[in-house]
């Protein structure tokens, strides 16, 4: 227990594990939910999404709008690598701490 109270025991790794997956499955849900409880709360956004969804389904082809769901999906999986990543590279990074503490 002492060693854990002086931090000579660190639980950096799995502390980085659930924040992981804290930011990769809830933080997207998250937010989703807080912008459709925006959207019901605030009429003047409602307004402003109401008439910019006309406006670009008016100028905007089929062909035109699966480009942009597609290009939306391309880059939230790209930030959800990147999430993955920074957090590979802390791993590591306390990885090398043990193994330079233990030796």
């Amino acid at each position: 227990m002492f060693e854990f109270l002086s931090f000579q025991t660190l639980i950096s790794q799995q502390a980085l594990i659930l924040f992981y997956y804290l930011g990769a499955v809830i933080m997207p849900i998250f937010l989703f939910l807080s912008m459709r409880k925006l959207v019901r709360v605030s009429p003047s956004l409602q307004a402003f999404l109401t008439i910019t969804q006309a406006q670009l389904s008016a100028r905007l082809s089929f062909s035109s709008r699966l480009k942009l769901g597609l290009m939306f999906v391309v880059i939230f999986l790209l930030m959800e690598l990147f999430w993955r990543m920074l957090f590979e590279f802390l791993i590591a990074f306390m990885q090398m701490r043990d193994a330079l503490v233990i030796s």
